[in-house]
């Protein structure tokens, strides 16, 4: 057992970087089957799920359109700083930071991506 001092964790090298320099993610700690991450990014993410088991999202600085794909129309949730929202389980979702933004989250099991306008519909 062990405390994770999230700043010291963001003056290290980050675990993945977008081609485009716009997302860094650091891994702080392993969770059961995932882990626990920071993230500092700008943009829209592309689609993704997580079909094992929710996401816990908690918004650091700045702040966050989190969009979620439901079987009736995708939901809009505003995420602001100090500021926590759980993404369901398997729900297609994609998140949009118009400044930058630094995230904390939890993540187990799988992690799936799409490209698709709207993931889902082509399964």
């Amino acid at each position: 057992m062990e405390a994770h001092d999230v700043r010291a964790a963001l003056d290290q090298s980050p675990i993945w970087t977008t081609e485009d320099g716009t997302a860094s993610f650091w891994r702080l700690a392993s969770f059961n089957e995932g882990m626990v991450w920071v993230g500092r990014y700008s943009g829209e993410s592309p689609w993704e799920r997580h079909p094992d088991a929710d996401e816990f999202v908690y918004v650091v600085e700045g702040e966050i359109d989190v969009i979620v794909l439901t079987d009736e129309r995708p939901v809009e949730t505003t995420v602001r700083a100090g500021s926590i929202f759980v993404v369901p389980r398997a729900g297609w979702h994609r998140q949009i930071a118009r400044a930058g933004v630094m995230q904390l989250g939890l993540t187990t099991g799988r992690t799936e991506h799409s490209n698709a306008e709207y993931p889902g519909s082509e399964s």
